[in-house]
């Protein structure tokens, strides 16, 4: 019995996939993969693995979510590494919890691994922050839709002004997205953007508000819905402009800090030269007084001796007169 992995494939860029996540597909036997994974994360897969597509494309399913779950735990059974490769991450709106359900109940051994979900890959190319502290205490995760098609709008009970909402698969009709907002009293300036392909080169962005939303048009899937004060346009130019003051800031301090070392420097220079005029000055007073005091010492010494010489002259020449 093999073990089966389900595996976060991120948004799409190579770059942002897990090294675990590619160690695991470098190893694999078997792959199921999601149709919204890129072929760039494809390319990292094992090239002796069998690699089937098991995703929907226009809301035709190659197979049902019942047809997977056999598939992954008759997959397990022929083979070691078992890979059920998923867009974004496994545990966010996935379908991930049905294929647990179905793995354990078969015994089969399985190991999730975290991928980089669309709303944190969509929040990064918007530079947008979800939990913006100055305008949001809370972020809802929701999808406009749900098993067998139907609409679920439920959690628009749960939004405050201090709500960030994302909205995974908000689908094509917008206008009528829009309206459902309304119709539960949000504001219709609320900020929004859209966010279509996050992560990936064709990766589109659409700022607008709440009662724009119905105008917008061509937009790429899979896309994602961003609503809420942290979702101002003006926020990017104002993190742009506080980042650059931030960095003027920076440089300014750091001049300051250079001003300074080089004035501690100049100074500490100057002190050393006062240092050493103060010590020659003192050298030369020692010196001057060393001189003075030999010289005078000499002096004393020569007079010590000059009157002795003279009694003894005198002496002599006195016995020779006398004698």
């Amino acid at each position: 019995m093999g073990k089966v992995y389900l595996v976060g494939a991120g948004p799409g860029d190579p770059g942002l996939l897990t090294v675990r996540a590619a160690r695991i597909l470098a190893s694999a036997d078997i792959v199921l993969h999601d149709a919204l994974v890129t072929p760039e994360i494809l390319e990292l897969v094992s090239p002796k693995a069998r690699v089937i597509d098991v995703g929907k494309r226009c809301g035709q399913k190659l197979l049902t979510q019942d047809e997977i779950n056999a598939y992954l735990v008759h997959a397990a059974a022929i083979a070691s590494i078992v890979v059920r490769l998923k867009s974004g991450d496994p545990l966010i709106f996935g379908r991930a919890g049905e294929e647990i359900e179905a793995l354990s109940k078969a015994g089969v051994d399985f190991e999730i691994v975290p991928g980089i979900t669309a709303a944190l890959a969509a929040a990064a190319a918007a530079r947008v922050s979800l939990t913006d502290r100055r305008f949001a205490s809370q972020v809802l995760f929701t999808t406009a839709h749900r098993k067998g098609g139907a609409t679920a709008l439920d959690w628009t009970r749960a939004i405050t002004p201090g709500t960030t909402v994302v909205v995974y698969m908000p689908g094509a009709a917008y206008a009528d997205l829009g309206n459902t907002l309304l119709s539960r009293g949000l504001d219709p300036q609320s900020p929004c953007v859209i966010v279509a392909c996050a992560g990936r080169k064709s990766q589109q962005m659409r700022w607008t508000d709440i009662a724009g939303l119905g105008s917008l048009s061509g937009i790429s899937a899979p896309a994602l819905l961003i609503v809420g004060r942290v979702a101002r346009p003006e926020l990017e130019s104002l993190t742009a402009d506080v980042w650059r003051q931030m960095h003027a800031d920076a440089l300014h301090e750091e001049q300051q800090i250079n001003w300074i070392r080089k004035g501690d420097i100049k100074h500490e220079r100057r002190a050393k030269q006062h240092d050493l005029v103060a010590f020659q000055t003192v050298s030369r007073q020692l010196g001057g007084r060393h001189r003075a005091d030999r010289s005078a010492a000499g002096t004393s010494r020569r007079a010590e001796a000059h009157p002795v010489v003279s009694q003894e002259t005198q002496f002599r020449e006195s016995r020779r007169r006398n004698g």
